[in-house]
């Protein structure tokens, strides 16, 4: 039932691929919090406006959610696409 050039993974591969995704969505949510607080931290600390206060918190909202989907992708497709053991095809062209 396995396709065409399909192995099965080890152990190893399959714990490097666990801890890759834990740290993807620990520092995505991490990052995404970050760049929350820094974009909606002024309506939530003080005192704005109305409109000011909507926008400040609408727009931390949605820099957060594209800053988390693109960390996340960026970490999975730089762990995906990167030189690992055992692998000659997946060599860097310096090695």
């Amino acid at each position: 039932m396995s396709g065409y050039g399909e192995r099965r993974r080890s152990q190893a591969e399959r714990d490097a691929i666990t801890v890759e995704i834990g740290y993807a969505l620990f520092s995505a949510a991490f990052a995404a919090a970050v760049l929350f607080g820094a974009a909606a931290g002024p309506a939530l600390l003080f005192e704005l406006p109305s409109m000011a206060e909507k926008l400040s918190l609408r727009a931390g909202l949605v820099l957060a959610a594209l800053v988390f989907v693109v960390r996340v992708v960026s970490v999975l497709f730089r762990f995906r696409g990167g030189a690992q053991p055992g692998r000659p095809d997946r060599t860097g062209p310096d090695s």
